[in-house]
């Protein structure tokens, strides 16, 4: 039996470490916190779930998508603060959350400018919305899409048709002067509350009615106390899909363009889930009690917003581009 020196020991126990200390270890995937507003079974949540398969595909095991839903991580505004801190990484906003940064996103929420999904398209797509991509990146939301959350309709406890309605009734509005700014105009008094204690505040009467669109009016169950919808569609609620600054500046290129990529095929998906969620939601909104009723003189809700755009003009860059961007 060959006898095993103490030069030979050593030289074997070398080449069975070699192999260890040469193979290089696989890097842990990077995690990201994604916030959504609602559940898995909603566009809000779903878009995230289409984004993380399509970034696996073509960087598998690179990233950790860690998607946190019915806001837990608070309303749009907590969120972006978080985005900005570096505690959230990604999520989507309505431009009118994210107004407090960039003021002139403004002019894409003001009432009764665009007539259809189609125009909102156009507008986003268009310089218009190269624009204020590049703007809301300058705050630390680098936004890589646009979508469509629907049209706002006013929601009540009672059937209130004409503005007259609206008059004298305390009224929750999204935290943007805007909001503010148009339901004044009708005589209303607003009041700014995050959406995540809309239903308690609507219930226990702090207020007496909101807008929202038709897929969150029954994604919150809020006509359990707003039972009717009045279909003004006096807003149609532009989104963007957005990064945070820190998380996509430690990207490599081909991650930035893989994460671009997903983005923007998520936000068309996002666009398609959203107008077929509307129907669905509607569907349980009505077979649970809620209402909806077309307003009186639609023309009339129109007039009566107009001096909303005069007094954001300044704002957002003139009352020539707000026509121009009705005309569209």
């Amino acid at each position: 039996m060959p006898v095993l020196t103490r030069r030979a020991f050593a030289a074997g126990l070398t080449a069975l470490a070699l192999p260890a200390i040469i193979r290089p270890a696989k890097a842990a995937p990077r995690a990201l916190t994604v916030a959504s507003l609602l559940g898995d079974d909603k566009p809000e949540t779903k878009i995230w779930l289409k984004v993380r398969d399509l970034v696996e595909a073509k960087l598998p095991g690179r990233f950790d998508f860690r998607i946190v839903g019915n806001a837990a991580l608070g309303g749009e505004k907590e969120v972006a603060e978080g985005v900005r801190l570096g505690s959230i990484q990604a999520s989507l906003s309505t431009l009118s959350a994210l107004s407090t940064w960039v003021p002139e996103t403004q002019l894409f929420d003001l009432p009764f400018v665009f007539r259809d999904r189609d125009h909102v398209r156009r507008a986003t797509r268009g310089p218009v919305g190269e624009e204020f991509k590049a703007k809301l990146t300058d705050q630390g939301f680098v936004t890589l899409g646009f979508i469509n959350y629907g049209a706002r309709h006013l929601l009540a406890k009672e059937a209130v048709t004409t503005p007259e309605g609206v008059s004298g009734k305390r009224i929750r509005v999204i935290q943007s002067p805007l909001h503010v700014e148009l339901w004044k105009a009708y005589g209303a008094q607003p009041t700014p509350i995050p959406i995540t204690e809309t239903y308690n505040a609507l219930k226990t009467g702090v207020v007496d009615m909101m807008d929202l669109t038709k897929s969150a009016y029954a994604g919150f169950r809020l006509y359990e106390v707003v039972p009717y919808l009045i279909e003004t569609a006096h807003i149609w609620a532009t989104g963007a899909v957005y990064l945070s600054a820190g998380f996509w500046n430690s990207l490599a290129d081909d991650e930035k363009a893989v994460f671009a990529s997903a983005i923007s095929e998520g936000a068309t998906y996002f666009d398609e889930l959203m107008q077929a969620d509307e129907i669905t939601s509607m569907e349980a909104a009505l077979a649970a009690g809620g209402r909806v009723i077309a307003p009186e003189n639609r023309e009339d809700w129109a007039k009566g917003a107009e001096g909303v755009w005069t007094t954001l003009a300044p704002k957002v860059g003139g009352m020539e581009r707000i026509k121009a961007l009705a005309a569209l």
